[in-house]
């Protein structure tokens, strides 16, 4: 029986295991202090950049300060809120047809969808890349904002970019429980497509994903924390959350600043250490997947030079 991916990473092969993931890192002042604390202090064991936000020099910054953290690139091709947006890194000239008529990238994925010219996605994705090295980030992995990435005229490119840098992305096959309760049974194809795209280039696929984060109101937070953590399943799953420090910033900027507030003061205190181990739940970062994805390919480089000699 071949090892799964959890023991190949060190764990049991029945150990239930989660990827505790901030996600808009970047995105605004209020994210970076709620990520970068909950990183430090939390059960929070990686996240991931959001290069085109007004808040990425500040997000690389503090990742220079702090080398050991686990950082990807938030590859984004939307930017959503009513009067807080962004435009593409690329250039506008260079990437027409992902800027809307304010200048800035489309709100919503569909749009992405429907007007963007692959070829001009792939320049922004890896220029999004290419900035993070270059501004010093050790990027540890690539996630989708919003999983516009991952839709069919662009998972392609999503896979090359991981394949190419030798990055894991996340990806994670259908789980039909899942889609069922967030009624995205027609996404099943979808994930399908964007794991064999993956798996094709030699990066591990994920066994979950749990991304009810942020539905919930104001007060119920603490019950939906012990639910998404009580139903991580055995093997490795990509556990999202989008922590933010109180400010006036959130609040003004996000509808569901509450949940982001809240999501900072839980996963990133005690009580979310406390929560993941009562409920016999491990954590682990991306950038053992990524050490484990390239050492396999040392492996396979020097078995070849050896079939050669």
């Amino acid at each position: 029986m071949p090892a799964t991916l959890a023991e190949r990473l060190g764990f049991a092969r029945d150990d239930r295991v989660a990827i505790v993931h901030a996600d808009d890192v970047g995105m605004c002042h209020a994210a970076n202090e709620g990520a970068f604390d909950a990183l430090a202090n939390g059960v929070v064991s990686c996240g991931s950049i959001m290069v085109p936000c007004p808040w990425f020099r500040d997000a690389a910054e503090r990742a220079r300060a702090n080398p050991a953290l686990d950082l990807g690139v938030h590859l984004t091709l939307n930017s959503e809120w009513p009067h807080y947006r962004w435009g593409p890194v690329a250039g506008r000239d260079r990437v027409p047809s992902l800027v809307d008529e304010q200048g800035a990238l489309p709100r919503t994925s569909l749009e992405v969808v429907q007007r963007a010219k692959p070829e001009h996605v792939e320049i922004e994705l890896r220029a999004q890349i290419e900035t993070a090295l270059a501004a010093g980030v050790d990027v540890t992995h690539l996630d989708s904002h919003m999983g516009t990435a991952l839709f069919p005229p662009f998972v392609s490119i999503y896979a090359k970019l991981a394949g190419e840098y030798r990055l894991p992305a996340m990806a994670v096959r259908p789980q039909p429980s899942l889609l069922e309760r967030m009624g995205l049974k027609a996404a099943s194809g979808v994930l399908q497509q964007a794991a064999d795209a993956i798996e094709a280039h030699g990066i591990p696929v994920l066994d979950g994903l749990d991304l009810e984060s942020l539905s919930f109101e104001p007060g119920a937070g603490e019950a939906h924390a012990a639910k998404r953590i009580g139903r991580v399943a055995e093997g490795v799953h990509y556990f999202i959350i989008h922590p933010a420090r109180e400010s006036a910033e959130i609040r003004a900027i996000s509808p569901d600043a509450h949940a982001r507030v809240f999501e900072h003061e839980f996963y990133g205190s005690e009580r979310g250490r406390a929560a993941f181990a009562e409920a016999g739940v491990r954590t682990v970062g991306m950038r053992a997947i990524r050490e484990l994805a390239r050492s396999q390919d040392q492996r396979a480089s020097s078995s070849g030079a050896s079939v050669r000699s």
